[in-house]
C-alpha cells in the first residue's frame, strides 16, 4: 500500500494524474508531512523533501535567478523537520529514503549527517552498486546516491539528485 502525503492541491492533482498515466495507485492526502501521521507505522517512507532544486538548473536555468541564499537556511530547518517527521511513520527496522533534487551538500549529505549527529534513532544503510545495475560512480564514500549533471553525458545527462537510504534503530 502506497500513500502519497503532498500539502499543496495542485501538486497533488498533478500527482494523481501521473499514478493514473503510469497505472499504479496510491492513496493521495492532502496534508502537511509534519502534522500528519499513519494510523500505523509504515515498513518504508521516501521523503522527497522541499529543496533548491540546484539539480534540476540543466532543464530549469531560470531557477537560479528565483532563489535567495537566505532561501537554503529556512530550507534546511524544514528539512530537518520533515525528517524527524518521516522518520517517526516508519517502525523500528523500517527504511526511511531521504532525497532531494540539490547539488547543495548542506541539502543532501551534510543535512544527514548533521542529523544523525545530533542524535536521530537512525543509521544510513549505503547502497551497493548492485542494486543500481552497477553504476558505482553513482554513489558517494558513504553509500548514499548522488547523480550529477555530468553523469550520463552520451545520453543527454542527468539532473543532479541525492539520497541515502536510513533504517530507524528506535
Amino acid at each position: 500500500r502506497v500513500t502519497a502525503i503532498e500539502r499543496s492541491p495542485a501538486r497533488a492533482r498533478t500527482l494523481a494524474a501521473n499514478m493514473e498515466r503510469v497505472r499504479l495507485g496510491a492513496e493521495i492526502v492532502v496534508a502537511d508531512a509534519l502534522d500528519w501521521r499513519p494510523s500505523a507505522l509504515a515498513d518504508a517512507v521516501l521523503l522527497d523533501a522541499p529543496c533548491g532544486a540546484s539539480g534540476t538548473l540543466r532543464r530549469h536555468p531560470d531557477a537560479a535567478r528565483v532563489k535567495d541564499p537566505a532561501d537554503t537556511a529556512a530550507l534546511t530547518q524544514t528539512q530537518c523537520r520533515l525528517l524527524d517527521a518521516a522518520l517517526a511513520m516508519v517502525k523500528p527496522g523500517g527504511c526511511l529514503v531521504y532525497a532531494v533534487c540539490s547539488l547543495d551538500p548542506a541539502e543532501g549529505a551534510d543535512m544527514v549527517r548533521d542529523w544523525l549527529e545530533a542524535g536521530a534513532p537512525a543509521r544510513r544503510a549505503p547502497i551497493a552498486a548492485a542494486e543500481l545495475g552497477g553504476e558505482a560512480p553513482f554513489l558517494d564514500a558513504q553509500g548514499d546516491l548522488r547523480t550529477l549533471p555530468c553523469h550520463w553525458a552520451a545520453r543527454g545527462g542527468l539532473d543532479g539528485f541525492y539520497a541515502a537510504r536510513l533504517v530507524r534503530t528506535a
